[in-house]
């Protein structure tokens, strides 16, 4: 399942390439005003930057899959708790400049609520509501990861009670009286650190975060599953009894990877959030956590790249595919995954390995 030729050299020569050309997408927007034959639009500045956000949850999701055998479907839920920890910093920077004219988000002044519910407390900071995005799925992960893995839940059963999990997350969120702003969630936020997070160069400077902790995420994931640590996890996803009678107790090995994919989907969904502009209980949608599946799978599962690539393709067709066939995408999802799943097992990555051999 591991694919050493994605790592070679030319293959860092493309993985360069790639990133020069999406940091320039953004300074072609600044710098080119629009009719300029380089000018990059907003939208598109925008919708690379979700990509990016994506991948980055792809390129967690695969950690855990493609590397310890854990095929998740809740993972949305840490994409999206990650976004509201954000969110709730977002929400309170906007001040009085709501439709109440409130100290309160207007969510909370047409509930009547006469102050912040306990679980609010610090999140006017930047740096409180950072240490939330990375504490909150993290500390989820451990708990929920050590009583399944402690119990030695896997396979389908151990899928099917994540779904669970995110789907209860869900149902809890869309309640107003949670104090995270129901169905409708965060929205119309107006700054960041005191800039206009509408402003072009507040919008470029987003990206340009997203890109980098992508690449970030990137080098650390192939550090990890270059090291012994990795190879114990792959041990772990092809013989774990096998591991265990060699000595090795794999339950702290599966929560590590397990709770580190957790953490870097919460970054993903706190990158997220201020580029698209709201965050609500939909992203939890056990759908949107098969759809994640789905990009590792496209992409090829195992090989850290090739999730990243799949999140790219999957929804860069998406975008496309919405606009012309609004009512025939999830068909064409499906249809998608069964032609993967039958003629390329291992994905785009895989069909790029073939042809290099």
């Amino acid at each position: 399942m591991n694919h050493p030729s994605l790592f070679s050299r030319r293959a860092w020569s493309g993985i360069a390439a790639g990133v020069v050309v999406l940091a320039a997408l953004p300074l072609l927007n600044l710098f080119f005003a629009d009719g300029h034959a380089l000018h990059v639009p907003s939208y598109m500045v925008s919708l690379i930057g979700k990509f990016m956000c994506y991948a980055l949850a792809a390129l967690a999701l695969d950690m855990v899959w493609g590397y310890a055998g854990i095929l998740s479907l809740g993972h949305g839920v840490f994409f999206a708790l990650g976004a509201y920890a954000h969110g709730m910093y977002l929400m309170r920077a906007i001040g009085r400049d709501g439709v109440y004219q409130s100290d309160l988000p207007d969510f909370m002044v047409f509930l009547d609520w006469k102050s912040y519910p306990w679980y609010w407390s610090g999140t006017d900071s930047f740096w409180v509501s950072l240490a939330l995005v990375v504490l909150v799925p993290g500390v989820l992960a451990f708990v929920f990861g050590f009583f399944a893995f402690r119990s030695r839940i896997k396979g389908v059963y151990f899928s099917i009670i994540t779904q669970a999990m995110t789907y209860a997350f869900m149902l809890l969120f869309f309640r107003n009286n949670t104090g995270f702003g129901g169905n409708n969630g965060f929205t119309d936020f107006k700054r960041i650190l005191g800039y206009s997070i509408s402003a072009p160069g507040t919008k470029a400077t987003l990206y340009l975060v997203t890109l980098a902790v992508l690449v970030g995420a990137l080098v650390l994931c192939r550090w990890i599953v270059k090291s012994k640590l990795g190879r114990v996890l792959q041990a772990v996803r092809d013989s774990e009894s096998r591991l265990m009678f060699i000595g090795y107790n794999p339950l702290w090995f599966k929560l590590f990877v397990w709770t580190l994919s957790a953490v870097l989907c919460g970054i993903a969904g706190a990158l997220y959030v201020p580029q698209v502009g709201i965050i609500n209980p939909s992203e939890m949608s056990p759908a949107n956590s098969i759809e994640m599946v789905i990009w590792a799978a496209v992409g090829g599962r195992g090989t850290l790249l090739g999730p990243v690539i799949g999140a790219f393709s999957v929804n860069g067709l998406k975008s496309w595919f919405t606009g012309a066939f609004p009512d025939l995408w999830l068909f064409a999802l499906g249809l998608i995954f069964i032609l993967v799943t039958r003629y390329l097992p291992r994905g785009l990555a895989g069909l790029v390995r073939k042809e290099q051999a």
